[in-house]
């Protein structure tokens, strides 16, 4: 089976910020090219508007983010859910 056949809205691999951490600095939200991000001017931080967009396996804006407030599931999380997601294709 290949990740074609599954919907990307069923994997949920995206950013998770932890606004207590989270400084503005826009580091995020400068290097994502995939609309991932949205910039919040009121509260000057980071949104996470479409987590679907963002790049299976990809997590260089939490590797860049200074205050280290980015997170994502670990891979060994996200293949564990590519496994059992495949397994409910193949039923």
């Amino acid at each position: 089976m290949s990740t074609t056949e599954i919907t990307r809205e069923k994997i949920p691999w995206y950013p998770i910020i932890d606004y207590d951490k989270c400084t503005g600095d826009m580091e995020c939200y400068n290097f994502c090219k995939n609309d991932v991000f949205i910039w919040d001017k009121a509260e000057d931080r980071p949104i996470v508007k479409n987590p679907y967009n963002c790049v299976l396996g990809c997590s260089t804006c939490a590797k860049l983010c200074p205050a280290e407030a980015i997170s994502f599931m670990t891979i060994e999380e996200l293949r564990e859910t590519m496994r059992k997601l495949r397994a409910e294709v193949q039923t």
